[in-house]
């Protein structure tokens, strides 16, 4: 890899991705970056450049629509004019300006969530959780048609929970509310949530781009040890110098506050329900993390 364009290079993983690369970096990003070539284009109302990949032989996908508070209903326009049409855009300039290798980072979400007390693999998703998850799951579909067809080199990372520095969304909100001392103590539910190291994360990403056997493929990410909704809290505590609560909230209270709305029940259920995967396929290809829940210090988070 020696030209590369990284999409999404201003999130949490995509800096991270772009400070562990040694290649010309090119970014396609909404602003002009200070640091690297760029492209710019707001996926949301622009069309990607027909110039973007001009001399790319890799492309790492990261940008994508998720996280929107609003009624997904009445945004479906974007979900699918992000997470679809603009992937599948990018694809096909990938194809006519002979870029190599594609990596689509995806997102369990395109498989659906899992029942409880087990832990499924890319064979067992096959039911997409919500307007997000399905418009991630038919980009994967198109693209691996287009890889098929075209013999460039696609693969797909589905990752599951991201941790590491500047995390975003739920755990930067619940980090931050353990710190501010008005986020409760979860009670022990016996409930397994899979997750990765945002810098692990990135060696996968790069792994699947690099080996020949990923072509083609769809591969969850993990750490390969999940932990309960309170394993995660008591690792917080630690982190940020916390003594560690020797109570929690009972569950029948959350249980209660679930029946309020359908929003809430969600809410809860994200909170303290199972979201557990296996990233054995990635392992076959030899990957291998570096950093797991137990060993969190301060600047993981």
């Amino acid at each position: 890899m020696k030209n590369i364009l990284i999409s999404g290079a201003t999130g949490f993983i995509g800096q991270r991705l772009v400070g562990a690369m040694d290649a010309n970096i090119r970014v396609l990003s909404r602003e002009k970056q200070p640091d690297y070539e760029t492209v710019v284009c707001d996926l949301k109302s622009e069309v990607i450049p027909d110039n973007t990949l001009d001399g790319v032989d890799t492309v790492f996908h990261l940008a994508g629509f998720a996280h929107d508070f609003r009624d997904a209903t009445k945004i479906q326009n974007l979900y699918q004019k992000v997470n679809v049409d603009a992937t599948i855009r990018l694809a096909k300039l990938a194809v006519k300006y002979n870029v190599k290798r594609f990596v689509f980072v995806s997102s369990v979400k395109a498989g659906g969530s899992p029942a409880f007390g087990v832990c499924v693999g890319e064979k067992d998703q096959d039911d997409p959780e919500g307007i997000y998850g399905k418009t991630k799951r038919e980009a994967e579909l198109k693209l691996l048609k287009i890889g098929k067809e075209s013999g460039m080199h696609i693969s797909i990372i589905r990752p599951s929970l991201v941790y590491g520095p500047n995390v975003k969304g739920n755990l930067q909100l619940m980090l931050s509310g353990i710190e501010k001392g008005w986020f409760p103590p979860l009670p022990e539910t016996g409930n397994k949530r899979s997750m990765i190291h945002v810098d692990d994360l990135v060696r996968a990403i790069l792994l699947v781009a690099d080996d020949d056997r990923a072509n083609g493929k769809i591969f969850i990410a993990t750490d390969g040890t999940p932990h309960s909704s309170r394993e995660i809290y008591n690792a917080m505590c630690s982190t940020l110098g916390k003594s560690i609560p020797k109570w929690s909230v009972p569950k029948i209270l959350f249980d209660m506050v679930s029946l309020i709305s359908t929003r809430i029940k969600y809410k809860v259920n994200k909170l303290l329900g199972d979201e557990c995967y296996s990233s054995d396929k990635l392992k076959s290809l030899g990957f291998k993390v570096k950093k797991t829940l137990k060993e969190m210090n301060e600047t993981d988070f």
